[in-house]
Protein backbone atom coordinates (compact mmCIF):
# COMPACT_ATOMS: atom_id res chain seq x y z
CA UNK A 1 0.00 0.00 0.00
CA UNK A 2 2.74 1.96 0.85
CA UNK A 3 4.70 1.99 -2.63
CA UNK A 4 1.13 2.34 -4.19
CA UNK A 5 0.38 5.84 -2.80
CA UNK A 6 4.54 6.31 -3.49
CA UNK A 7 3.78 5.58 -7.28
CA UNK A 8 0.96 7.42 -7.22
CA UNK A 9 2.39 10.98 -5.47
CA UNK A 10 4.81 10.25 -8.73
CA UNK A 11 2.40 10.46 -11.30
CA UNK A 12 0.50 13.06 -10.12
CA UNK A 13 4.17 15.35 -9.58
CA UNK A 14 4.83 14.19 -12.90
CA UNK A 15 2.14 15.82 -14.18
CA UNK A 16 2.67 19.26 -12.87
CA UNK A 17 3.67 22.20 -15.24
CA UNK A 18 6.59 23.05 -13.38
CA UNK A 19 9.33 20.20 -13.45
CA UNK A 20 11.65 22.28 -10.87
CA UNK A 21 9.07 20.62 -8.42
CA UNK A 22 9.94 17.44 -9.18
CA UNK A 23 13.79 17.84 -8.52
CA UNK A 24 13.31 19.83 -4.83
CA UNK A 25 10.71 17.03 -4.25
CA UNK A 26 13.62 14.77 -4.92
CA UNK A 27 16.37 15.67 -3.12
CA UNK A 28 13.73 16.24 0.16
CA UNK A 29 13.36 12.61 -0.30
CA UNK A 30 17.36 12.49 -0.43
CA UNK A 31 17.41 14.31 2.86
CA UNK A 32 15.25 11.99 4.75
CA UNK A 33 17.48 8.89 3.24
CA UNK A 34 14.65 7.84 0.88
CA UNK A 35 16.53 6.83 -1.49
CA UNK A 36 14.20 4.61 -3.55
CA UNK A 37 11.47 7.15 -3.74
CA UNK A 38 13.86 9.76 -4.79
CA UNK A 39 15.67 7.32 -7.54
CA UNK A 40 12.10 6.52 -9.20
CA UNK A 41 11.69 10.33 -9.96
CA UNK A 42 14.96 10.31 -11.03
CA UNK A 43 14.35 7.60 -13.12
CA UNK A 44 11.23 9.00 -14.79
CA UNK A 45 12.71 12.28 -15.16
CA UNK A 46 15.24 10.46 -17.32
CA UNK A 47 12.86 8.86 -19.69
CA UNK A 48 11.56 12.27 -20.17
CA UNK A 49 12.92 14.27 -23.51
CA UNK A 50 14.76 17.03 -22.70
CA UNK A 51 13.39 19.75 -20.72
CA UNK A 52 14.63 23.52 -20.69
CA UNK A 53 13.92 24.79 -17.41
CA UNK A 54 12.07 28.63 -18.22
CA UNK A 55 13.86 31.36 -16.41
CA UNK A 56 11.43 33.19 -13.92
CA UNK A 57 11.34 36.16 -16.53
CA UNK A 58 10.09 34.38 -19.07
CA UNK A 59 7.38 33.03 -17.10
CA UNK A 60 6.36 35.97 -16.02
CA UNK A 61 6.38 37.40 -19.77
CA UNK A 62 4.27 34.58 -20.45
CA UNK A 63 1.71 35.24 -18.06
CA UNK A 64 1.29 38.70 -19.06
CA UNK A 65 0.96 37.93 -22.66
CA UNK A 66 -1.55 35.80 -22.03
CA UNK A 67 -3.54 38.16 -20.01
CA UNK A 68 -2.83 40.72 -22.66
CA UNK A 69 -3.95 38.30 -25.65
CA UNK A 70 -7.17 37.45 -23.34
CA UNK A 71 -10.18 38.17 -25.70
CA UNK A 72 -13.99 38.47 -24.83
CA UNK A 73 -16.10 35.52 -25.38
CA UNK A 74 -18.25 35.69 -28.57
CA UNK A 75 -21.14 33.44 -27.86
CA UNK A 76 -21.22 32.06 -31.55
CA UNK A 77 -17.84 31.07 -31.42
CA UNK A 78 -18.24 28.01 -29.40
CA UNK A 79 -20.87 26.77 -31.59
CA UNK A 80 -19.08 27.18 -34.98
CA UNK A 81 -18.68 24.03 -37.53
CA UNK A 82 -15.51 22.67 -37.44
CA UNK A 83 -13.21 23.78 -40.38
CA UNK A 84 -10.18 21.74 -41.93
CA UNK A 85 -8.94 25.42 -43.14
CA UNK A 86 -7.28 27.04 -40.00
CA UNK A 87 -7.02 30.44 -41.89
CA UNK A 88 -10.72 30.45 -42.60
CA UNK A 89 -11.10 29.24 -39.43
CA UNK A 90 -9.16 32.32 -38.12
CA UNK A 91 -10.77 34.82 -40.48
CA UNK A 92 -14.08 33.88 -38.93
CA UNK A 93 -13.55 34.19 -35.71
CA UNK A 94 -11.94 37.76 -36.32
CA UNK A 95 -15.24 38.46 -37.98
CA UNK A 96 -17.07 37.58 -35.01
CA UNK A 97 -14.99 39.05 -32.05
CA UNK A 98 -14.61 42.09 -34.67
CA UNK A 99 -11.00 41.77 -33.58
CA UNK A 100 -9.42 45.21 -34.82
CA UNK A 101 -6.12 44.95 -32.91
CA UNK A 102 -6.10 49.30 -32.17
CA UNK A 103 -4.13 50.43 -29.85
CA UNK A 104 -3.38 53.81 -27.72
CA UNK A 105 -1.29 55.79 -30.00
CA UNK A 106 -0.70 59.37 -28.21
CA UNK A 107 -1.68 60.18 -24.96
CA UNK A 108 -5.72 59.96 -25.01
CA UNK A 109 -7.15 62.59 -22.23
CA UNK A 110 -10.47 65.20 -21.59
CA UNK A 111 -9.82 68.40 -19.93
CA UNK A 112 -12.92 69.99 -18.71
CA UNK A 113 -10.50 72.85 -17.68
CA UNK A 114 -8.24 74.51 -20.62
CA UNK A 115 -7.63 78.10 -19.37
CA UNK A 116 -6.09 80.59 -22.16
CA UNK A 117 -4.05 82.92 -20.16
CA UNK A 118 -4.47 85.70 -22.42
CA UNK A 119 -8.55 87.21 -23.36
CA UNK A 120 -9.06 86.78 -27.04
CA UNK A 121 -12.25 88.42 -28.72
CA UNK A 122 -13.89 85.13 -30.70
CA UNK A 123 -13.98 82.60 -27.84
CA UNK A 124 -14.47 82.36 -23.92
CA UNK A 125 -10.76 81.80 -22.00
CA UNK A 126 -12.29 78.67 -20.52
CA UNK A 127 -13.06 75.92 -23.33
CA UNK A 128 -13.10 72.33 -22.87
CA UNK A 129 -9.94 70.42 -24.71
CA UNK A 130 -9.40 66.31 -25.67
CA UNK A 131 -7.38 64.49 -27.55
CA UNK A 132 -8.09 61.09 -29.12
CA UNK A 133 -5.33 58.99 -30.93
CA UNK A 134 -4.82 54.85 -31.93
CA UNK A 135 -2.55 52.97 -33.85
CA UNK A 136 -3.14 49.79 -35.33
CA UNK A 137 -0.38 47.54 -36.93
CA UNK A 138 0.15 46.79 -40.43
CA UNK A 139 3.03 44.38 -40.81
CA UNK A 140 5.62 43.29 -39.00
CA UNK A 141 9.14 42.00 -40.10
CA UNK A 142 8.99 42.49 -43.73
CA UNK A 143 12.20 43.52 -44.59
CA UNK A 144 13.66 41.12 -41.58
CA UNK A 145 14.52 44.47 -39.42
CA UNK A 146 11.86 43.32 -36.53
CA UNK A 147 10.39 46.81 -37.63
CA UNK A 148 6.70 47.36 -37.49
CA UNK A 149 4.42 49.34 -39.92
CA UNK A 150 1.29 51.15 -38.52
CA UNK A 151 -1.63 53.58 -39.46
CA UNK A 152 -2.08 55.81 -36.93
CA UNK A 153 -4.48 58.43 -36.16
CA UNK A 154 -4.55 61.38 -33.88
CA UNK A 155 -7.75 63.85 -33.26
CA UNK A 156 -6.96 67.11 -31.05
CA UNK A 157 -10.25 69.11 -30.66
CA UNK A 158 -10.88 72.64 -28.78
CA UNK A 159 -14.48 72.62 -27.40
CA UNK A 160 -15.97 76.16 -26.13
CA UNK A 161 -17.72 73.84 -23.73
CA UNK A 162 -18.80 77.36 -21.58
CA UNK A 163 -20.11 79.05 -24.05
CA UNK A 164 -24.33 78.94 -24.95
CA UNK A 165 -24.04 77.19 -28.06
CA UNK A 166 -20.93 75.35 -27.40
CA UNK A 167 -19.39 75.47 -30.74
CA UNK A 168 -16.19 73.27 -31.21
CA UNK A 169 -13.84 75.89 -31.83
CA UNK A 170 -11.14 73.79 -33.89
CA UNK A 171 -10.11 70.11 -34.28
CA UNK A 172 -6.61 68.80 -35.48
CA UNK A 173 -6.65 66.00 -37.38
CA UNK A 174 -3.68 63.94 -38.08
CA UNK A 175 -3.31 60.60 -40.08
CA UNK A 176 -0.20 59.52 -40.67
CA UNK A 177 1.82 56.20 -41.68
CA UNK A 178 4.91 55.49 -39.60
CA UNK A 179 7.61 52.25 -39.41
CA UNK A 180 9.14 51.62 -36.05
CA UNK A 181 12.65 49.78 -35.98
CA UNK A 182 14.45 48.54 -32.86
CA UNK A 183 17.96 48.74 -32.51
CA UNK A 184 20.88 47.08 -30.13
CA UNK A 185 19.99 45.03 -27.36
CA UNK A 186 19.08 45.36 -23.81
CA UNK A 187 21.71 47.57 -21.77
CA UNK A 188 24.61 47.54 -24.74
CA UNK A 189 23.62 50.58 -26.36
CA UNK A 190 21.79 54.14 -25.34
CA UNK A 191 20.20 54.39 -28.68
CA UNK A 192 16.86 52.02 -28.66
CA UNK A 193 15.31 52.57 -32.36
CA UNK A 194 14.30 54.90 -34.73
CA UNK A 195 10.50 55.75 -36.07
CA UNK A 196 10.19 57.23 -39.90
CA UNK A 197 6.77 58.14 -41.37
CA UNK A 198 4.28 60.44 -43.38
CA UNK A 199 2.44 63.34 -41.49
CA UNK A 200 -0.77 64.76 -42.55
CA UNK A 201 -2.32 67.31 -40.60
CA UNK A 202 -5.27 69.46 -41.36
CA UNK A 203 -8.62 71.23 -39.45
CA UNK A 204 -11.04 70.43 -41.96
CA UNK A 205 -12.28 74.29 -42.12
CA UNK A 206 -12.84 76.56 -45.19
CA UNK A 207 -12.05 79.16 -46.44
CA UNK A 208 -9.85 82.12 -44.52
CA UNK A 209 -9.51 79.37 -41.77
CA UNK A 210 -8.42 76.40 -43.44
CA UNK A 211 -5.12 74.69 -42.72
CA UNK A 212 -3.17 72.01 -43.61
CA UNK A 213 0.43 70.79 -44.19
CA UNK A 214 2.11 67.56 -45.27
CA UNK A 215 5.68 66.40 -43.60
CA UNK A 216 7.71 63.44 -43.48
CA UNK A 217 9.80 63.08 -40.30
CA UNK A 218 12.24 61.05 -38.29
CA UNK A 219 12.61 59.84 -34.53
CA UNK A 220 15.44 58.61 -32.80
CA UNK A 221 14.81 57.38 -28.91
CA UNK A 222 17.44 56.98 -26.47
CA UNK A 223 17.34 55.82 -22.66
CA UNK A 224 19.71 57.23 -20.14
CA UNK A 225 18.42 55.12 -16.60
CA UNK A 226 15.18 56.73 -16.55
CA UNK A 227 15.32 59.65 -18.71
CA UNK A 228 14.08 58.74 -22.41
CA UNK A 229 15.09 61.63 -24.94
CA UNK A 230 13.16 61.73 -28.62
CA UNK A 231 14.29 64.39 -31.14
CA UNK A 232 12.46 64.65 -34.08
CA UNK A 233 13.14 66.16 -36.90
CA UNK A 234 10.94 67.27 -40.12
CA UNK A 235 10.73 68.00 -43.25
CA UNK A 236 7.52 69.88 -45.26
CA UNK A 237 6.31 68.81 -48.18
CA UNK A 238 5.85 71.34 -50.65
CA UNK A 239 2.41 72.53 -51.91
CA UNK A 240 1.12 74.72 -54.59
CA UNK A 241 1.29 78.67 -53.88
CA UNK A 242 -2.45 79.00 -54.58
CA UNK A 243 -3.55 76.32 -52.01
CA UNK A 244 -1.00 76.69 -49.19
CA UNK A 245 -3.20 78.13 -46.49
CA UNK A 246 -0.42 78.63 -43.98
CA UNK A 247 2.90 79.26 -46.19
CA UNK A 248 4.93 80.17 -43.49
CA UNK A 249 4.35 77.79 -40.70
CA UNK A 250 7.99 76.67 -40.59
CA UNK A 251 8.83 80.12 -39.48
CA UNK A 252 6.43 79.49 -36.38
CA UNK A 253 6.73 75.75 -35.75
CA UNK A 254 10.97 74.96 -37.17
CA UNK A 255 12.18 71.72 -38.75
CA UNK A 256 11.52 69.43 -35.42
CA UNK A 257 11.10 69.25 -31.87
CA UNK A 258 12.79 67.10 -28.34
CA UNK A 259 11.08 65.56 -26.43
CA UNK A 260 11.82 64.44 -22.88
CA UNK A 261 9.81 61.77 -20.75
CA UNK A 262 10.88 60.48 -17.04
CA UNK A 263 8.92 57.89 -15.65
CA UNK A 264 8.92 58.24 -11.46
CA UNK A 265 6.99 54.98 -9.74
CA UNK A 266 3.21 55.83 -10.47
CA UNK A 267 4.04 59.39 -11.89
CA UNK A 268 4.89 60.67 -15.72
CA UNK A 269 6.73 63.50 -16.52
CA UNK A 270 6.79 64.58 -20.06
CA UNK A 271 8.29 67.94 -22.03
CA UNK A 272 8.19 68.61 -24.96
CA UNK A 273 10.16 71.87 -26.73
CA UNK A 274 10.29 73.45 -30.11
CA UNK A 275 12.50 76.07 -31.50
CA UNK A 276 12.76 77.49 -35.10
CA UNK A 277 16.33 78.46 -34.24
CA UNK A 278 16.15 81.83 -35.65
CA UNK A 279 18.41 85.13 -34.99
CA UNK A 280 15.56 87.38 -35.96
CA UNK A 281 11.87 86.75 -34.99
CA UNK A 282 12.38 83.62 -33.01
CA UNK A 283 9.76 81.87 -31.72
CA UNK A 284 9.80 78.27 -29.82
CA UNK A 285 7.29 76.14 -27.74
CA UNK A 286 7.17 74.31 -24.76
CA UNK A 287 4.82 71.70 -22.95
CA UNK A 288 5.08 69.87 -20.01
CA UNK A 289 2.85 67.04 -19.06
CA UNK A 290 2.44 65.34 -15.76
CA UNK A 291 0.39 62.10 -15.25
CA UNK A 292 -0.48 60.60 -11.53
CA UNK A 293 -2.82 57.76 -9.88
CA UNK A 294 -6.66 58.73 -10.43
CA UNK A 295 -7.94 57.49 -7.15
CA UNK A 296 -6.70 54.17 -7.55
CA UNK A 297 -7.60 53.59 -10.72
CA UNK A 298 -5.07 51.15 -13.05
CA UNK A 299 -6.07 53.06 -16.48
CA UNK A 300 -6.99 56.45 -15.45
CA UNK A 301 -4.75 59.29 -14.75
CA UNK A 302 -4.81 62.23 -13.34
CA UNK A 303 -3.35 64.69 -16.23
CA UNK A 304 -2.13 68.25 -15.93
CA UNK A 305 -0.94 69.94 -18.76
CA UNK A 306 0.93 73.50 -19.36
CA UNK A 307 2.05 75.05 -22.54
CA UNK A 308 3.34 78.13 -23.89
CA UNK A 309 4.44 79.51 -27.34
CA UNK A 310 3.83 79.05 -31.15
CA UNK A 311 2.00 76.16 -32.96
CA UNK A 312 -0.62 74.47 -30.46
CA UNK A 313 -3.12 74.61 -32.83
CA UNK A 314 -3.31 74.92 -36.66
CA UNK A 315 -6.04 77.83 -36.45
CA UNK A 316 -3.50 79.47 -33.98
CA UNK A 317 -0.15 78.15 -35.37
CA UNK A 318 1.22 82.06 -35.40
CA UNK A 319 -0.44 82.96 -32.06
CA UNK A 320 1.52 83.42 -28.61
CA UNK A 321 -0.76 81.49 -26.36
CA UNK A 322 -0.25 80.23 -22.89
CA UNK A 323 -2.49 77.28 -21.57
CA UNK A 324 -3.71 75.84 -18.20
CA UNK A 325 -5.28 72.15 -18.34
CA UNK A 326 -6.90 70.05 -15.87
CA UNK A 327 -8.47 66.77 -16.53
CA UNK A 328 -8.01 62.92 -17.18
CA UNK A 329 -6.12 60.89 -19.23
CA UNK A 330 -6.54 57.51 -20.77
CA UNK A 331 -3.00 56.65 -21.61
CA UNK A 332 0.41 58.01 -21.16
Amino acid sequence: MKKILSLLSICILLNAQDTQELLKQAKEYEKANDYKNAMLIYKKLANVETIEFPKEEEVKIVKEKKIVEKKEVTPLKNGLNSFDDKETKSTIEQMLESSFDIYAYQENYFFPISYDTKSKEDRKRNEAKFQLSIKKPIIHDFFGFDETFYFGYTQTSWWQLYDDSSPFRETNYKPEVFVTVPYGKKDETALKGFKAGFLHESNGQSEEKSRSWNRIYLETYFQYKHLFVVPKVWYRLKEDKDSDDNHDIDDYLGYGDLTLMYPYKDHTFKLLLRNNFKSSDNRSYGQLDWTFPFFGSKNTFGHIQISSGYGESLIDYNEDITRINFGISLSR
